[in-house]
């Protein structure tokens, strides 16, 4: 049985959280006096001499709208990395407590784990890609507090099997993260209408892709209210800038531009799949549903060599788990993806 007290670590439970002036007060005032700006205001046209508000209401209410979700079950971070840190800083006592990630897979995860001094525990994925039920049964202990899983998983590009999923959130005590940076571009639907049956889920999600905000670094989370009042009682007061915020804002009023561009990255993406697959150099181009392709060739460093010096930078992956002799493609426009091409036929083996 799921009980989020008991995953809690004791000193988070203490924890008394940092109270803004921000958090004291609720609403609009003429003059504020309260938190020891610069009351004559900043050298640039855009006010910015004010704190931000620190839970970002306005933005959660308008992603609400969209995501179909309550602003209450919305956290907002410092890109997804800050959301990872807070779940392992939460739930994860260093030294005692482990975390079971399923490589090949996001990077931050481990990076995370070991800065919180948090044992890994590794399921490696199977060879399409799909999770191991098997593996991941036997890597739980007393001590497992969390489960990442990257879907579409980065850098294989695939989404992992919702029942696969569903079957680990309904046999783990602890909390099932799933990150779903890249769902925009999948066929399959994201988990968010599940929060509701599974107290034990927290998903994650970014406007660094096809959102276009990579440089703003604005990443959420969607979990119960529980679980999100334990982001909101860790996190800096002022995580998310006021300009990464008024951005973020009048983004979220152009979802056609978004839809648009989403659209046109999945044709591209099919476009440059059959184009890869029909070079000498390239064995198997790994199915898709995020905005890049995972491609195996004959001579990664050689070819990724050769891409630097036309001035084009790809991802080598040749050394990750299960992705031997492969490099990580973002999808580009059209014409960066003919330049692409272009400069691969020229590559000799």
């Amino acid at each position: 049985m799921f009980d989020l007290n008991n995953l809690l670590r004791e000193n988070i439970k203490r924890l008394v959280p940092y109270a803004s002036a921000r958090d004291e007060f609720k609403g609009e005032a003429s003059v504020y006096l309260d938190a020891n700006e610069n009351s004559f205001g900043s050298p640039l046209p855009t006010a910015y001499h004010r704190y931000p508000d620190p839970l970002q209401w306005k933005l959660k209410y308008k992603l609400a709208d969209i995501k179909g979700v309550p602003p209450q079950n919305i956290f907002l971070g410092n890109g997804s990395d800050e959301a990872i840190d807070i779940l392992y800083r939460a739930f994860c006592r260093p030294g005692v407590d482990n975390v079971i990630l399923c490589p090949p897979t996001y990077g931050m995860y481990e990076v995370s784990a070991n800065i919180n001094d948090v044992t890994i525990r590794k399921a490696t994925l199977t060879p399409d890609f799909q999770l191991d039920l098997d593996a991941i049964e036997a890597a739980v202990d007393e001590n497992t507090k969390l489960i990442f899983i990257c879907s579409p998983n980065n850098p294989t590009a695939n989404a992992i099997n919702k029942e696969d999923i569903e079957m680990v959130l309904n046999n783990f005590n602890g909390i099932v993260v799933v990150d779903e940076a890249y769902i925009n571009f999948s066929r399959q639907k994201t988990l968010i209408q599940e929060l509701t049956e599974y107290p034990n889920l927290v998903i994650l999600q970014t406007m660094s892709k096809a959102w276009g905000l990579a440089a703003l670094r604005v990443g959420m989370a969607f979990a119960s209210e529980d679980i999100i009042s334990v982001f909101n009682k860790i996190k800096p007061p002022y995580n998310i800038n006021e300009a990464s915020q008024q951005l973020a804002l009048e983004a979220l009023d152009n979802i056609a531009q978004v839809n648009d561009w989403i659209k046109e990255t999945v044709a591209e993406r099919n476009k440059l799949e059959k184009a890869l697959e029909g070079l000498s150099i390239v064995e198997k181009v790994y199915p898709s549903d995020a905005n890049f392709l995972l491609v195996k060739t004959v001579n990664a460093n050689g070819i990724y060599d050769h891409l630097v010096q036309q001035g084009i930078i790809v991802r080598n992956r040749s050394k990750v788990e299960l992705c031997a002799g492969s490099l990580r493609i973002t999808v580009g426009t059209p014409e960066e993806n003919i330049t692409l091409l272009n400069a691969l036929k020229t590559f000799a083996a």
